[in-house]
């Protein structure tokens, strides 16, 4: 979590265990337990003010879209080229699927449009 293995940690857990002395070590972790629950009801308390102030629009959002572990980049890469074969299939139906025809054939001895300002 914040960048140390477990042996730096017993390492650190010991100087200070040495540093505070066995006499002070209970009061010290009795303020931790203290601080770690006033931390705890803080950040229970700004969800409760969050939850209140976005009311029914807080229910809206999906959480689980937001969620980092779903963020596989081999997942991500795999749907993208799925994406773009669906794009060029869809692409290539619509060039092979013949063409709507909206002109009209002329009669014979008919004289086709022309626009004399147009040239």
């Amino acid at each position: 979590m914040f960048g140390i293995n477990g042996a730096e940690f017993v390492v650190l857990a010991i100087i200070v265990f040495v540093v505070i002395g066995p006499e002070r070590m209970p009061e010290y972790a009795r303020q931790l337990k203290d601080l770690i629950k006033s931390l705890r009801r803080t950040a229970a308390g700004a969800k409760d003010d969050l939850k209140e102030t976005l009311g029914p629009e807080l229910s809206d959002i999906n959480w689980r879209a937001y969620d980092p572990r779903q963020y596989d980049p081999r997942r991500i890469v795999r749907e993208a080229l799925l994406e773009d074969d669906e794009e060029q299939q869809e692409e290539q139906n619509k060039a092979s699927a013949p063409p709507a025809s909206n002109t009209t054939r002329l009669s014979p001895g008919q004289l086709a449009p022309y626009d004399t300002e147009a040239t």
